[in-house]
């Protein structure tokens, strides 16, 4: 078996801890204003029209930001969060269902929960972003990369090489 040599990785230097700023009602309203309305309904019957409608209350808003800013403190994801339902169909102008590759799986999650990971997934790209904690050539899959930067990048390496 041939040794693998990792001391690349003590190449990288370390970051300083950095705290988790709460949530603010900007970034609720920012994530919320992306969603589909069209959407399916979540296992909670809640669709983003009704969650948008529900955050135009200033109590509610202030309420859904804070039962965030509480998992995040505790560190504790509430189960209801977690609950999901499949629901297996057919997929359309298939002649045939007796393969697998007939049939499209939809998961269906809680709504609120699936708000709130949206805006932790906003809150953590931000910061990676912003304190440079991810490498300038990671580009899949976050904001502000795309194929052009994806392009710029490869033509930089031809160049270079």
């Amino acid at each position: 078996m041939r040794e693998i040599d990792i001391h690349v990785l003590d190449k990288i230097s370390n970051k300083p801890m950095r705290s988790w700023n709460p949530f603010s009602k900007q970034e609720l309203i920012d994530v919320i204003e992306k969603c589909n309305n069209s959407s399916a309904l979540g296992l909670d019957k809640l669709t983003w029209n009704h969650i948008k409608s529900i955050i135009r209350n200033k109590d509610c808003i202030f309420k859904l930001i804070d039962i965030t800013n509480t998992c995040i403190d505790l560190e504790h994801w509430l189960s209801h969060f977690k609950t999901l339902t499949m629901i297996v169909i057919f997929k359309p102008n298939k002649s045939v269902h007796d393969s697998p590759k007939s049939y499209r799986p939809i998961v269906l999650l809680n709504m609120i929960g699936k708000l709130f990971e949206k805006m932790i997934r906003e809150h953590l790209q931000f910061h990676t972003i912003s304190n440079s904690f991810i490498y300038y050539s990671q580009l899949g899959g976050l904001k502000q990369r795309s194929t052009t930067d994806t392009s710029v990048v490869l033509t930089h390496i031809i160049y270079l090489g």
